[in-house]
């Protein structure tokens, strides 16, 4: 009879570490694919963007503490965990993987990953995770370019294909609510201008029963700063009496409730088209100020789902295109081999120390820059993002403005979705 095989004679001690709301609801779901025998525990970084006490709730059911990066360190050295998931912006994964207990001889097998549309792959998310053993992307076109980017940064990185959580098609609701409503996905970092938003707001309100789906309530921290967000730009319209009070609803909590009464979802760029997709929700992806990389939607390019504003004014929804759908995060659950590649490292680990990891390029300022979000207290941080806001606000105040409201064509048959 064989022995034992290294590395399965006890249950795997997995510890996540999470920094921002998106981060910690990708965490949770990662950890749930886990082997059922495995012991997961999770804990949030104190840094300037971490979830509130409710999107912490919401996004797991494990208890969980916030730490700051000396706790982090202390939590480290007493639970030696066999694995460490760094669900974290690049920056703070940096930070992180140069602490000491994740580079010695006797370091934990360490796992990264981003929690949505990761297209196009950029040299600079690769290199701030290049300390990392496991990257874990969710699309096969993500896995060839991010593939290609790793062979010269990072050659010693493996990259694993996992299903985005979000994805799989919602169960059958007890009650089947009216489809009346147009969701809006907001997205923290596009469009960048607030003409473009005002615009976006206009358009919504033309096109009744609008609800524009924030990511965060007020006072809440998203992973991206958001300088202009829709409720405030929304105001200032009324205000200003260029849209009537009532035209818009808001709402946070989940972008699975929110579906429920969806007949569409228009976004700029948001995973939440992929969720619409899922559930067979027609969608439209605003491609009005243009498709590239600064706009984080060049992976809908050939899904046969842009459209500009006067599509979405008129109801012109899309479906997207099949072979698209395959290419980018709707591939078949088999293909999935990130679970093989991780306990493949942890039974590595088990007979002998891992390898150690290169550090993370950079001048020593850069360097300091990407831990002093893990020094400061959150609130300095936050203070600091206010008062920019206020000021590039009243600047933009001071400008003359157009109303771009987008005219709706009363004539001609709809144009053919997709």
């Amino acid at each position: 009879m064989s022995g034992p095989v290294p590395g399965e004679e006890t249950p795997k001690r997995v510890l996540a570490i999470a920094d921002s709301d998106s981060y910690l609801k990708w965490s949770s779901a990662t950890l749930g694919g886990l082997p059922p025998s495995w012991l997961p525990s999770q804990v949030v970084v104190e840094n300037p963007v971490m979830p509130s006490a409710a999107q912490m709730q919401a996004a797991s059911t494990l208890p969980m503490q916030v730490l700051d990066r000396a706790g982090i360190v202390r939590r480290l050295q007493a639970e030696k965990p066999d694995v460490v998931l760094l669900a974290c912006t690049g920056p703070v994964v940096a930070a992180l993987t140069a602490t000491r207990e994740l580079r010695g001889r006797d370091r934990p097998v360490i796992v990264t990953g981003l929690p949505g549309i990761s297209v196009p792959a950029t040299p600079r998310a690769v290199e701030l995770r290049r300390s990392c053993d496991l990257f874990v992307v969710h699309s096969h076109r993500e896995i060839a370019e991010f593939g290609a980017i790793g062979a010269e940064l990072a050659p010693h990185l493996i990259f694993g294909l996992a299903s985005l959580p979000f994805l799989r098609a919602p169960a059958p609701a007890a009650v089947e609510l009216p489809r009346t409503d147009l969701v809006f996905a907001a997205q923290a970092k596009v469009p960048m201008s607030r003409e473009h938003r005002e615009q976006i707001l206009l358009a919504l309100a033309d096109a009744g029963s609008a609800v524009v789906k924030v990511r965060a309530e007020k006072d809440e921290q998203q992973t991206h700063r958001e300088d202009w967000p829709y409720p405030q730009v929304a105001a200032d319209l009324v205000a200003a009496g260029r849209m009537q009070p009532g035209k818009l609803r808001y709402r946070g909590g989940s972008m699975q409730e929110a579906l429920r009464t969806a007949r569409a979802l228009a976004t700029v760029s948001s995973t939440a088209a992929l969720e619409a997709m899922a559930a067979r929700i027609p969608v439209l992806i605003i491609s009005e100020f243009g498709v590239s990389e600064d706009m984080i939607n060049l992976v809908f390019a050939g899904s046969g789902c842009l459209g500009d504003l006067s599509d979405l004014v008129s109801g012109r929804w899309r479906q997207a295109e099949p072979a698209w759908l395959a290419a980018n995060y709707f591939h078949p659950q088999q293909d999935n081999d990130w679970l093989d590649q991780l306990e493949a490292l942890v039974l590595r680990r088990a007979c002998g120390p891992l390898p150690a990891r290169p550090r993370v390029s950079g001048f020593p300022l850069r360097r300091v820059r990407r831990r002093i979000r893990l020094w400061l207290p959150p609130g300095w941080v936050r203070r600091l993002r206010s008062v920019e806001r206020r000021m590039r606000y009243l600047a933009d105040v001071g400008r003359p403005r157009q109303d771009h409201r987008v005219p709706v064509r009363r004539h001609g048959p709809p144009e053919t979705p997709g």
